[in-house]
């Protein structure tokens, strides 16, 4: 998951750079066994796809397409929470200052996935980002 502006520059560059790759790779079959080539193409696709996967979430998160985050389970609640920073439009640096933290604490935070953090740190970050967060608890 794409967390910051840096990672999706970064991301994008390699995405690009996988993309003139596999437009390189059909000019650069000549010559190469079938199997090889489709195999090295697949890889350069299934590379690139996973990139671009990557890009369109972000996109759609900054660009307020997606209004509802929905969670399946409690082990899903650290990527909603930072989709709903970027849906939000705030910085881990903005975060952090509504939070009283480093940034760095809140790039901790979400490298690891939340995992560090306290219930009651999660719901100061719930409340931080003015998201509502709707709770269903079911047996399974």
């Amino acid at each position: 998951m794409i967390r910051n502006e840096r990672q999706y520059r970064i991301t994008k560059a390699q995405a690009d750079k996988f993309k003139r790759a596999l437009d390189e790779s059909a000019a650069q079959s000549a010559g190469k066994h079938p199997l090889l080539a489709q195999a090295t193409k697949d890889a350069l696709q299934s590379q690139y796809d996973e990139l671009r996967e990557q890009l369109d979430e972000y996109e759609a998160l900054t660009s307020g397409q997606r209004q509802a985050l929905e969670v399946g389970s409690f082990d899903d609640l650290a990527d909603v929470l930072i989709q709903a920073r970027i849906a939000t439009g705030m910085t881990q640096k903005a975060l952090a200052e509504r939070l009283g933290l480093k940034e760095q604490q809140v790039q901790r935070y979400e490298a690891t996935e939340y995992r560090s953090a306290s219930l009651s740190r999660l719901t100061e970050v719930v409340k931080a980002l003015g998201v509502k967060v709707r709770v269903s608890v079911s047996q399974e």
